[in-house]
């Protein structure tokens, strides 16, 4: 299964729609996972053109309510447990600490993030973190292309990637490229 992730779009009133960018770097997914502060329920419609979408509700995402949204969206895909929640700042702080406070102490193999707007992939004490940064202000610049992310999961195997978007003309893009391969995930039953 290949998952399409984003966050903090914040669609500025300057643009309508995403980058076609985030369109191209989605081909064939089978999901899309948005990590929050969407802005606007727009932004899930034209994802949905690409995939079926999910979202995290951000700290931006308030005064309007939609199914796809839930505070934290916990998914059990290809044998991997994932939860997306929008903020677990400082990300940095030890996976039980943050299992504690941000999930009530459940166990997840995959955290999917946003909030920062800086990318992020981490493996921990048996946990994948994944923040894909902002496709529409990376580093909490100003509007330009930024990064998303890929995930592809299989029993017993994940690969994940931020990819950078591009240049947009006259304004560099901040994000960096990262990967990560596992293979020897131990299923368990659920």
């Amino acid at each position: 299964m290949r998952i399409g992730l984003l966050t903090d779009t914040h669609l500025p009133s300057t643009i309508r729609h995403l980058w076609d960018e985030v369109k191209t770097a989605f081909a064939g997914v089978d999901l899309i996972l948005h990590g929050g502060d969407i802005v606007t329920p727009r932004v899930l419609d034209w994802l949905e053109e690409i995939a079926p979408t999910l979202a995290a509700r951000g700290n931006n995402d308030s005064g309007w309510g939609d199914p796809r949204v839930q505070d934290l969206q916990w998914l059990d895909l290809a044998g991997w447990r994932l939860v997306m929640i929008h903020d677990m700042e400082p990300e940095e702080r030890p996976i039980a600490t943050l299992k504690q406070y941000h999930l009530r102490g459940e166990h997840a193999d995959i955290i999917v993030t946003g909030h920062t707007h800086f990318e992020r992939l981490d493996y921990r004490d048996g946990v994948l973190q994944i923040n894909s940064g902002s496709p529409t202000h990376p580093h909490l610049w100003s509007t330009r292309l930024g990064t998303v992310g890929l995930l592809d999961l299989a029993p017993g195997k994940l690969t994940a990637k931020i990819l950078k978007l591009g240049e947009t003309p006259g304004l560099s893009n901040p994000g960096v490229e990262l990967c990560f391969e596992l293979e020897s995930h131990l299923q368990r039953t659920l």
